[in-house]
Protein backbone atom coordinates (compact mmCIF):
# COMPACT_ATOMS: atom_id res chain seq x y z
CA UNK A 1 0.00 0.00 0.00
CA UNK A 2 1.14 3.44 -0.81
CA UNK A 3 -0.60 6.53 -0.66
CA UNK A 4 1.01 10.12 -1.91
CA UNK A 5 0.03 13.66 -0.54
CA UNK A 6 1.59 16.72 -2.77
CA UNK A 7 1.26 20.83 -2.57
CA UNK A 8 3.53 23.40 -3.28
CA UNK A 9 6.94 21.44 -4.01
CA UNK A 10 6.29 19.13 -0.45
CA UNK A 11 5.67 15.76 -1.07
CA UNK A 12 3.97 12.89 1.78
CA UNK A 13 4.67 9.47 0.84
CA UNK A 14 2.41 6.90 3.02
CA UNK A 15 4.41 3.74 2.70
CA UNK A 16 7.14 1.98 3.40
CA UNK A 17 10.58 3.25 2.68
CA UNK A 18 12.44 0.80 0.73
CA UNK A 19 9.49 0.34 -1.79
CA UNK A 20 9.03 4.27 -2.00
CA UNK A 21 13.03 4.41 -2.53
CA UNK A 22 13.21 1.76 -4.68
CA UNK A 23 10.21 2.61 -6.83
CA UNK A 24 9.24 6.34 -6.26
CA UNK A 25 12.83 8.48 -6.21
CA UNK A 26 14.35 9.41 -8.87
CA UNK A 27 18.31 8.72 -8.64
CA UNK A 28 20.77 11.25 -8.74
CA UNK A 29 17.68 13.81 -7.84
CA UNK A 30 18.51 14.78 -3.92
CA UNK A 31 20.61 17.39 -2.75
CA UNK A 32 20.10 16.52 0.80
CA UNK A 33 19.22 13.57 3.14
CA UNK A 34 18.63 13.42 6.48
CA UNK A 35 17.63 9.65 7.64
CA UNK A 36 16.82 8.83 11.44
CA UNK A 37 15.58 5.25 11.30
CA UNK A 38 14.09 3.37 14.27
CA UNK A 39 16.89 2.16 16.26
CA UNK A 40 16.31 -1.21 17.40
CA UNK A 41 16.36 -0.32 21.27
CA UNK A 42 12.27 -1.38 21.68
CA UNK A 43 10.76 1.68 21.23
CA UNK A 44 6.79 1.43 20.12
CA UNK A 45 5.64 3.73 17.50
CA UNK A 46 1.73 3.82 17.73
CA UNK A 47 1.99 -0.11 18.26
CA UNK A 48 4.88 -1.04 15.97
CA UNK A 49 7.45 -2.01 17.78
CA UNK A 50 11.10 -0.84 17.45
CA UNK A 51 12.83 -4.58 17.77
CA UNK A 52 14.14 -6.98 15.43
CA UNK A 53 14.83 -10.59 16.06
CA UNK A 54 18.49 -9.93 15.67
CA UNK A 55 21.14 -7.28 15.28
CA UNK A 56 21.90 -9.20 12.12
CA UNK A 57 18.68 -8.63 10.45
CA UNK A 58 18.43 -4.92 11.37
CA UNK A 59 21.75 -4.23 10.47
CA UNK A 60 20.79 -6.03 6.80
CA UNK A 61 17.47 -3.93 6.55
CA UNK A 62 19.41 -0.88 7.03
CA UNK A 63 22.45 -1.51 4.72
CA UNK A 64 19.39 -1.77 2.00
CA UNK A 65 17.95 1.86 2.91
CA UNK A 66 21.21 3.42 3.27
CA UNK A 67 22.63 2.16 -0.17
CA UNK A 68 19.00 3.25 -1.70
CA UNK A 69 20.09 6.58 -0.47
CA UNK A 70 23.51 6.49 -1.81
CA UNK A 71 21.40 6.54 -5.59
CA UNK A 72 19.26 9.03 -4.96
CA UNK A 73 22.24 12.07 -3.63
CA UNK A 74 22.99 13.90 -6.60
CA UNK A 75 26.46 14.71 -6.86
CA UNK A 76 26.93 17.93 -4.60
CA UNK A 77 24.69 15.97 -2.25
CA UNK A 78 24.86 15.32 1.56
CA UNK A 79 23.51 12.57 3.80
CA UNK A 80 23.29 13.45 7.59
CA UNK A 81 22.30 9.71 9.12
CA UNK A 82 21.47 8.99 13.06
CA UNK A 83 21.28 5.79 14.87
CA UNK A 84 21.88 4.60 18.11
CA UNK A 85 25.50 4.31 19.59
CA UNK A 86 26.19 0.47 19.42
CA UNK A 87 24.88 0.51 15.76
CA UNK A 88 26.70 3.89 14.86
CA UNK A 89 30.25 1.93 14.19
CA UNK A 90 28.49 -0.52 11.67
CA UNK A 91 26.88 2.33 10.04
CA UNK A 92 30.34 4.32 9.70
CA UNK A 93 32.02 1.54 8.60
CA UNK A 94 29.67 0.47 5.77
CA UNK A 95 29.36 4.15 4.53
CA UNK A 96 33.10 3.93 4.44
CA UNK A 97 33.44 2.58 1.29
CA UNK A 98 30.27 4.82 -0.69
CA UNK A 99 30.88 8.33 1.05
CA UNK A 100 33.08 10.32 2.25
CA UNK A 101 32.76 10.98 6.07
CA UNK A 102 32.95 15.00 6.46
CA UNK A 103 31.87 14.61 10.38
CA UNK A 104 31.28 12.06 13.31
CA UNK A 105 28.42 14.56 15.14
CA UNK A 106 27.68 14.29 19.06
CA UNK A 107 24.13 15.94 19.59
CA UNK A 108 24.26 16.27 23.64
CA UNK A 109 21.51 16.93 25.54
CA UNK A 110 20.30 16.76 28.92
CA UNK A 111 18.41 14.60 30.63
CA UNK A 112 15.61 15.12 33.77
CA UNK A 113 14.09 11.42 33.39
CA UNK A 114 15.79 8.22 34.93
CA UNK A 115 19.23 7.73 34.61
CA UNK A 116 21.22 4.55 34.93
CA UNK A 117 22.40 3.02 38.09
CA UNK A 118 24.84 0.38 36.86
CA UNK A 119 26.45 2.40 34.42
CA UNK A 120 26.92 5.67 32.71
CA UNK A 121 23.52 7.06 31.16
CA UNK A 122 22.81 7.92 27.78
CA UNK A 123 23.09 12.09 26.98
CA UNK A 124 24.12 11.89 23.30
CA UNK A 125 23.47 10.82 20.02
CA UNK A 126 25.30 10.22 16.82
CA UNK A 127 25.46 11.60 13.77
CA UNK A 128 27.32 11.14 10.44
CA UNK A 129 28.00 13.69 7.89
CA UNK A 130 28.56 12.33 4.41
CA UNK A 131 29.03 13.46 1.14
CA UNK A 132 29.35 11.99 -2.59
CA UNK A 133 32.20 14.46 -3.66
CA UNK A 134 34.46 15.45 -1.14
CA UNK A 135 35.65 18.58 -3.53
CA UNK A 136 32.02 19.86 -4.48
CA UNK A 137 29.44 19.59 -2.08
CA UNK A 138 27.31 22.72 -0.22
CA UNK A 139 28.41 23.50 2.98
CA UNK A 140 27.08 27.42 3.82
CA UNK A 141 29.35 28.10 6.67
CA UNK A 142 27.95 31.66 7.18
CA UNK A 143 24.25 30.71 7.55
CA UNK A 144 24.85 28.25 11.04
CA UNK A 145 27.59 30.54 13.12
CA UNK A 146 27.52 30.47 16.79
CA UNK A 147 29.02 32.36 19.05
CA UNK A 148 32.97 31.49 19.50
CA UNK A 149 33.14 32.16 23.82
CA UNK A 150 37.14 30.70 23.74
CA UNK A 151 39.05 33.90 23.60
CA UNK A 152 35.61 36.62 21.92
CA UNK A 153 33.85 37.02 24.84
CA UNK A 154 37.12 38.00 26.79
CA UNK A 155 38.33 40.03 23.96
CA UNK A 156 41.42 38.07 24.05
CA UNK A 157 43.96 38.84 21.07
CA UNK A 158 46.20 36.86 19.08
CA UNK A 159 49.33 37.92 19.29
CA UNK A 160 50.57 34.92 16.36
CA UNK A 161 49.07 37.12 13.70
CA UNK A 162 51.39 39.27 11.82
CA UNK A 163 49.15 42.37 12.57
CA UNK A 164 47.54 41.32 16.36
CA UNK A 165 43.85 40.64 16.16
CA UNK A 166 41.57 40.20 18.35
CA UNK A 167 39.74 36.30 17.86
CA UNK A 168 36.46 36.20 16.11
CA UNK A 169 33.16 36.55 17.90
CA UNK A 170 31.49 33.91 15.49
CA UNK A 171 32.63 30.62 14.54
CA UNK A 172 31.62 27.43 12.48
CA UNK A 173 29.98 24.77 15.18
CA UNK A 174 32.19 21.91 16.19
CA UNK A 175 31.00 18.66 15.98
CA UNK A 176 29.50 18.15 19.43
CA UNK A 177 26.07 20.13 19.02
CA UNK A 178 24.76 20.95 22.60
CA UNK A 179 20.56 21.24 21.96
CA UNK A 180 17.30 20.13 24.40
CA UNK A 181 15.33 17.36 23.03
CA UNK A 182 11.98 18.22 22.29
CA UNK A 183 9.70 17.98 25.80
CA UNK A 184 6.58 17.67 26.40
CA UNK A 185 5.54 21.73 26.94
CA UNK A 186 7.31 23.13 24.21
CA UNK A 187 5.25 24.13 21.08
CA UNK A 188 6.70 21.67 18.70
CA UNK A 189 6.03 18.65 20.54
CA UNK A 190 3.80 16.08 18.57
CA UNK A 191 2.92 12.75 19.79
CA UNK A 192 6.11 10.72 18.80
CA UNK A 193 8.48 8.81 21.05
CA UNK A 194 11.41 10.29 19.16
CA UNK A 195 10.59 13.51 17.58
CA UNK A 196 13.84 15.64 16.63
CA UNK A 197 13.95 19.33 17.54
CA UNK A 198 13.36 22.24 15.20
CA UNK A 199 16.73 23.81 15.98
CA UNK A 200 18.67 20.49 15.08
CA UNK A 201 17.26 20.24 11.50
CA UNK A 202 17.52 24.11 11.34
CA UNK A 203 21.49 23.87 11.63
CA UNK A 204 21.38 20.63 8.93
CA UNK A 205 19.04 22.07 5.78
CA UNK A 206 20.73 25.54 6.51
CA UNK A 207 24.57 24.32 6.04
CA UNK A 208 23.81 21.63 3.43
CA UNK A 209 21.20 22.68 0.47
CA UNK A 210 20.09 25.69 -0.63
CA UNK A 211 17.11 27.55 -1.51
CA UNK A 212 15.06 25.38 -4.29
CA UNK A 213 16.80 22.35 -3.02
CA UNK A 214 15.34 18.82 -2.78
CA UNK A 215 15.54 17.66 0.50
CA UNK A 216 14.46 13.77 1.75
CA UNK A 217 13.69 12.11 5.17
CA UNK A 218 13.18 8.44 4.18
CA UNK A 219 11.62 7.85 8.39
CA UNK A 220 9.90 11.32 8.44
CA UNK A 221 7.99 10.62 11.99
CA UNK A 222 6.66 13.60 12.86
CA UNK A 223 7.89 15.78 9.90
CA UNK A 224 10.41 18.22 10.99
CA UNK A 225 12.74 17.84 8.46
CA UNK A 226 9.94 18.45 6.05
CA UNK A 227 8.75 21.22 8.56
CA UNK A 228 11.74 23.24 8.34
CA UNK A 229 12.61 22.78 4.75
CA UNK A 230 9.55 24.71 3.79
CA UNK A 231 10.22 27.35 6.10
CA UNK A 232 13.87 27.60 5.00
CA UNK A 233 12.52 27.78 1.33
CA UNK A 234 13.50 24.11 0.22
CA UNK A 235 11.69 21.50 -2.02
CA UNK A 236 10.97 18.40 0.74
CA UNK A 237 10.19 14.99 -0.03
CA UNK A 238 9.06 12.67 3.59
CA UNK A 239 8.39 9.05 3.75
CA UNK A 240 6.34 7.43 6.88
CA UNK A 241 4.95 4.23 7.17
CA UNK A 242 2.48 4.95 9.70
CA UNK A 243 -1.18 6.88 9.06
CA UNK A 244 -1.27 9.04 12.55
CA UNK A 245 2.39 10.43 12.00
CA UNK A 246 1.61 11.20 7.97
CA UNK A 247 -1.37 12.71 9.49
CA UNK A 248 0.82 15.05 11.47
CA UNK A 249 2.93 15.78 8.62
CA UNK A 250 -0.39 16.54 6.24
CA UNK A 251 -1.03 19.53 9.46
CA UNK A 252 2.89 20.68 9.82
CA UNK A 253 3.32 21.07 6.26
CA UNK A 254 -0.12 22.36 5.33
CA UNK A 255 -0.79 20.21 2.28
CA UNK A 256 -4.63 19.18 3.90
CA UNK A 257 -6.80 21.03 6.19
CA UNK A 258 -9.30 17.46 6.77
CA UNK A 259 -7.90 14.09 6.34
CA UNK A 260 -11.02 11.40 5.92
CA UNK A 261 -13.65 14.03 7.39
CA UNK A 262 -11.58 14.63 10.25
CA UNK A 263 -10.13 18.43 10.96
CA UNK A 264 -6.10 17.62 11.36
CA UNK A 265 -5.76 19.58 14.64
CA UNK A 266 -2.99 18.83 17.34
CA UNK A 267 -4.16 16.67 20.15
CA UNK A 268 -4.61 19.37 23.16
CA UNK A 269 -1.97 18.17 25.77
CA UNK A 270 -3.34 17.26 29.25
CA UNK A 271 -2.52 20.82 31.09
CA UNK A 272 -4.57 22.11 27.87
CA UNK A 273 -7.55 20.17 28.26
CA UNK A 274 -10.06 21.43 30.51
CA UNK A 275 -10.58 19.88 34.15
CA UNK A 276 -13.84 18.18 35.79
CA UNK A 277 -14.69 21.54 37.62
CA UNK A 278 -14.02 23.58 34.54
CA UNK A 279 -15.82 20.94 32.36
CA UNK A 280 -18.90 20.85 34.90
CA UNK A 281 -18.99 24.67 34.66
CA UNK A 282 -18.33 24.79 31.01
CA UNK A 283 -21.80 22.79 30.55
CA UNK A 284 -24.03 24.88 32.70
CA UNK A 285 -23.14 28.03 30.49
Amino acid sequence: MMEVFEKGGHKIFWGDALEVLSTEIQDNSVDLIFADPPYNIGKNFNGRQDKWLSDNEYLEWCYQWLDLCVKKLNGKGSLYVMTATQNMPYFDIYLRGKLHILSRIVWYYDSSGVQAKKHYGSLYEPILFCVKDRNHYTFNAHDILVEARTGAERKLVDYRKPVPTVYNTKKVPGNVWEIPRVRYRMDEYEKHPTQKPVALLERIILASSDPGDLVLDPFAGTFTTCYVAKKLGRRSTGIEIDEDYVKIGLRRLQILTHYKGEELGREPRVYEQPQPAQQALFERE
